[in-house]
């Protein structure tokens, strides 16, 4: 199930959504994020001659907590995961991106250096741009700074449910609550994603991961092969999950997205 349409910028209101117009880069491929299919066309050709059309392929990281933003990335395709990491290397997501939005988000907020790690978690394609040419950018092109604010917004809000669900929700839960999330990035079936990556992105033991995994599975809602799940049952595995992936969704809606 994918993630609906955004809304325009200058009425909020989740019912009327952009006419997503087809568009393409500066080598004629097609462009599927719905930021750059959202915005004005005055301000997309602006940016449309600084567009790099890149491959991204799964663990490549994007850029690194702490470190300063080189580039910034609008994903066509796959899903990038936002990672805080503590001195001991443990880490845990707190976010994910795909066709929906930015990877570089906080330049429009004038940040230099990143909060967090984004690597990406399923390959795909994307558009990256300088960040210094995205940051001159923003002074003619107001539409797409303040849609971005406003997917940052959003964003934020799911950190807070995600912060809430990891501390009183059970693995079986979050797990499911998390590949639905996944799945609406990508589109597909199929998630390219060990056990072990689940855990680290889920701030939890591989052990714990596995044991919620064979939940699901002996449920007949997911299928475990090496190095990826299948989702089998779409509507019983958003039965599975906590009440969090249903108030994300509303967040979604409300803030920027159909």
């Amino acid at each position: 199930m994918a993630l609906p349409d955004i809304t325009s910028i200058d009425n909020p209101t989740p019912s009327v959504p952009v006419l997503l117009l087809p568009r393409t880069d500066r080598d004629g491929k097609s462009i599927k994020n719905r930021i750059l299919l959202s915005i004005p066309e005055d301000e997309f050709m602006s940016l449309r001659p600084h567009l790099e059309q890149v491959e991204m392929p799964q663990y490549k990281i994007l850029y690194d907590q702490g470190e300063k933003i080189g580039n910034a990335y609008f994903p066509n395709e796959g899903m990038v995961s936002l990672v805080v990491l503590v001195h001991d290397g443990r880490s845990v997501e707190v976010g994910i991106t795909g066709c929906e939005g930015i990877v570089g988000a906080p330049l429009a907020f004038g940040f230099e250096k990143a909060p967090m790690r984004a690597i990406m978690q399923i390959k795909g394609k994307g558009l990256r741009i300088p960040s210094s040419i995205l940051e001159d950018t923003f002074q003619r092109s107001p539409n797409l700074k303040a849609l971005i604010e406003r997917y940052v917004m959003m964003q934020q809000l799911q950190v807070a449910q995600l912060a809430a669900c990891n501390r009183l929700h059970d693995m079986d839960q979050r797990l499911a609550r998390w590949l639905l999330m996944c799945q609406d990035r990508i589109d597909s079936e199929n998630l390219p994603l060990t056990h072990e990556f689940l855990a680290q992105m889920l701030g939890s033991g591989r052990p714990t991961v596995t044991i919620a995994a064979g939940v699901l599975e002996r449920a007949g809602l997911i299928e475990n092969t090496r190095g990826s799940l299948k989702i089998l049952n779409r509507k019983r595995l958003e039965d599975a999950a906590c009440e969090c992936y249903r108030v994300i969704q509303n967040y979604n809606g409300f803030f920027s997205l159909k």
